[in-house]
């Protein structure tokens, strides 16, 4: 998994409250088990009419916002089904953080599996960052994790509070199977003298 550490990119406004995961990544593109791939039809039923033109009103196809890095979201975000494809999607098209009053428990939890970062801010405080990511191609945010600070366009800084051990495992590209292998040498030695007590184990 990609290491986050400091992400500076554009904004993208998304004031859409309860946005469920059915809307972030439709049922009909769950087919796939492939990470990749899924990031042209993130949002598809805003994104697209029913010909697969785009619809230009929406936000992500407008040129200012096409490469966001950053979402900007309204309150209970990634609400629905647990679909893990959602933070996929995201990650796919190029999306690392999601700010937002609040999350889904389930997709919060998959976002950090991800390499994806969810900020949970005051809504006023949302609310602030909106304003900055309506601004376009000038939304540039910069959202540090190691200091645990946004910045905005206008040099102002905003400061968050992520819990250490998920903090831990994004700033060193930590996943599950990541977390597991950083004790390889404890499970080799564990192995090891399992096998000296129990030999019959590799009999055959």
């Amino acid at each position: 998994m990609e290491k986050f550490t400091k992400l500076t990119g554009v904004a993208a406004p998304l004031p859409l409250i309860n946005v469920d995961t059915d809307m972030i990544i439709p049922k009909q593109f769950l087919k796939t088990i492939q990470r990749s791939g899924l990031g042209k039809n993130l949002f598809d039923e805003m994104r697209y009419d029913r010909e697969g033109n785009e619809i230009e009103d929406f936000v992500l196809n407008k040129p200012a916002y096409r490469e966001a890095k950053i979402l900007v979201a309204g309150e209970n975000f990634g609400c629905g089904s647990s679909r893990e494809h959602a933070p996929w999607a995201l990650l796919d098209f190029g999306i690392r953080c999601v700010i937002a009053p609040s999350f889904a428990d389930i997709f919060y939890n998959n976002c950090f599996k991800n390499g994806i970062l969810p900020i949970v801010l005051p809504q006023e405080q949302v609310d602030l960052l909106m304003d900055d990511a309506e601004r376009g191609s000038n939304a540039v945010v910069t959202v540090d994790l190691e200091n645990l600070t946004i910045s905005g366009p206008d040099g102002g800084s905003i400061a968050f509070t992520l819990d250490e051990f998920r903090r831990h495992c994004l700033l060193n590209g930590l996943d599950d199977i990541g977390l597991t292998m950083e004790k390889v040498g404890e499970i080799d030695t564990f192995e090891a003298e399992y096998e000296g007590r129990a030999p019959w184990l590799k009999a055959g």
